[in-house]
């Protein structure tokens, strides 16, 4: 078979990386505005020339944020009605609207972290924000889709679905773009979430809660430090204590340390100042414990930090008061982790030439939101690595060879999707464990 990933993919992904759609959670003061819409449109047009329809493309609606689990922050921010009216989704479909059963979705998320930069292409490998996350394989899925569509029973026996979302990054995490398209209805018996993975086919995603940790003291000129609450030598050492205590606590939760800030100024102490948690855990029981877990080692950190100031000039203060200046709240928690196993799809996910999850625990993504769906199967899939090609780094890149393997696999496996969905042995209902 010739190349996949020709020339017109190329420009698209170079035209799709030149366009900003930073997540407004994440722009910095040097990030240019989002064009997401534009992208999106532009997204769309490509994917009319391989048969595909818009169904829509869309702002979400306001009432999708009253539900349980949106993070503070996208509350926060929505606020603002700009906010979400910049955030649009995209919808395609090649084919009729089918039953679920017939139906294969795919799922790309097309804003990104902070850090827009003009993007480059040496022949080899592109640079550029969104190149690996996840810019490159929605254009390489988009390539292996329209290859996929010559088969004739691509479309005509079976539904492929598109959904091109915004809202991922930033710690929104799907919840105004993703799974509102779930709960309307628009997935699969087969649903492959977009993101690098090595081309190996994860059939778990993780969640995430951020934890929020603020002081709330009273500010002191540096000449008499003793009067105030020092905020900064509170929350290091609750990060430090919170970081040895938490990290192996729950089998297979992972803990990010994340922000810490207090102030900028060295003529001061500062009396307020947040820290952020973010910890990502396997099953829905997981994060359970893990909030607990939380919630007791804040506590025994506290009390350790008052014994260890209490007799210290500068800090006696704040030690007496550690435990009523300090606060927990949550800007996300109780989110759903995915789980899911199924023979069939999983042989299906091989023999189009995805590698096996092996013991790859996975990662936090929006399929998460696709953790309770009946009669499907849910795998994480796509080039390259979050790691390896500096995914929210400086730098972040994508192979043309690694996107050109991933068009293949797409094509791959919805033509076999199609052939295989004849079979009435394959009608089957899918056998679902969600954690």
């Amino acid at each position: 078979m010739s190349a996949l990933f020709t020339g017109r993919y190329r420009d698209l992904l170079l035209d799709l990386l030149r366009l900003p759609s930073v997540n407004p959670l994440e722009a910095g003061p040097g990030d240019p505005p989002s064009l997401l819409p534009r992208l999106l449109e532009r997204y769309a047009a490509a994917a009319a020339e391989a048969g595909f329809r818009t169904v829509r493309l869309a702002a979400p609606a306001a009432d999708c944020l009253e539900r349980p689990g949106v993070p503070a922050t996208v509350t926060a921010a929505a606020r603002d009605p700009r906010f979400l009216a910049g955030q649009p989704s995209l919808l395609l479909r090649l084919g009729p609207g089918r039953p679920s059963a017939d139906t294969v979705m795919f799922n790309v998320h097309l804003d990104t972290v902070a850090g827009h930069t003009p993007p480059v292409f040496d022949g080899e490998r592109f640079t550029g924000r969104g190149a690996v996350d996840a810019k490159g394989p929605a254009v390489a899925l988009l390539a292996g889709l329209a290859a996929a569509a010559s088969h004739p029973a691509v479309g005509r026996d079976v539904t492929v679905l598109v959904a091109a979302v915004a809202g991922e990054e930033g710690g929104a995490l799907g919840t105004y773009g993703t799974r509102p398209l779930l709960e309307a209805g628009y997935h699969g018996r087969l649903n492959i979430f977009c993101e690098p993975t090595g081309l190996r086919a994860l059939p778990r995603a993780t969640a995430a809660m951020t934890a929020r940790i603020t002081v709330t003291g009273e500010d002191a000129v540096d000449d008499h430090p003793d009067a105030g609450h020092n905020a900064t030598v509170l929350l290091g050492f609750l990060a430090q204590h919170l970081a040895a205590c938490l990290d192996g606590a729950v089998p297979g939760a992972r803990v990010c340390v994340a922000g810490l800030h207090t102030g900028r100024t060295h003529n001061r102490v500062h009396g307020t100042g947040t820290l952020l948690l973010n910890l990502s855990y396997r099953t829905t029981a997981d994060g359970g414990s893990l909030q607990t877990a939380v919630t007791r080692h804040l506590a025994d950190g506290l009390a350790r930090f008052a014994e260890l100031f209490g007799d210290r000039r500068e800090f006696a203060r704040t030690a007496r008061d550690a435990a009523r200046i300090t606060g927990l709240t949550w800007d996300k928690r109780g989110l759903p982790a995915l789980d899911n196993r199924d023979t069939w799809a999983e042989a299906l996910l091989t023999r189009a030439g995805a590698r096996p999850a092996g013991d790859d625990p996975g990662f936090t993504c929006d399929a998460i939101w696709a953790a309770e769906l009946d009669g499907a199967f849910t795998a994480v899939l796509g080039p390259g690595s979050l790691a390896a090609n500096r995914a929210h780094a400086p730098g972040e890149f994508v192979d043309l060879a690694d996107l050109e393997d991933f068009a293949r696999v797409i094509h791959r496996l919805v033509t076999s999707f199609a052939e295989e969905n004849r079979s009435p042995d394959n009608r089957t209902p899918l056998r679902k464990e969600s954690g």
